[in-house]
């Protein structure tokens, strides 16, 4: 709880399961280049972390690996990430934008749910899986904007639909 800076070790290659779970007072964390995942609730419960810029070198977010970051506002992900866990941003009600990179397939079952500070939501065309839940509970995402080229997804008047508008 006394932990309130890290900076990771360039030999450092993946952040693993629960790392700094719970480490509340935890407010900024540096994450070297050397990192290509962070792994299953690696960040969980870190209530006083505001802002976190993943390093371009992390292809994946593991599940819940922010989960309960309630302080978190502002998150960058890079182009290199592919995938984005189960719940990996779960509770995060701080979060008021999230820029998903076209380089993100999928995204995890409430991957963003109860982040109630989102507002807006810009899908890319490489994603082809969200989640059941996704982006549940989110009370104040009034718009969710669909790259036209994305094969998958569609959007109208800011409500997001499969390609055929059947779901």
């Amino acid at each position: 709880r006394g932990l309130t800076e890290v900076t990771i070790p360039n030999s450092i290659t993946s952040i693993e399961y629960s790392t700094f779970e719970y480490c509340s007072g935890l407010t900024l964390v540096t994450i070297p280049n050397s990192v290509t995942s962070i792994g299953k609730s690696a960040f969980s419960g870190c209530i006083g972390l505001t802002s976190i810029t993943i390093p371009n070198s992390v292809t994946s977010i593991g599940d819940g690996a922010f989960y309960d970051c309630s302080g978190l506002t502002e998150v960058t992900i890079p182009n290199s990430v592919t995938s984005i866990g189960n719940h990996a941003f779960y509770c995060c009600r701080g979060l008021t934008e999230v820029t998903i990179p076209n380089s993100v397939t999928s995204i995890g079952n409430n991957a963003f749910y109860d982040c109630g500070g989102l507002t807006e939501l810009t899908i890319p065309n490489s994603l082809t899986s969200i989640g059941n839940g996704a982006f549940r509970n989110c009370h104040c995402l009034n718009e969710i904007n669909v790259n036209s080229n994305n094969a998958n997804y569609t959007s109208e008047n800011g409500v997001l639909f499969n390609k055929d508008k059947t779901t």
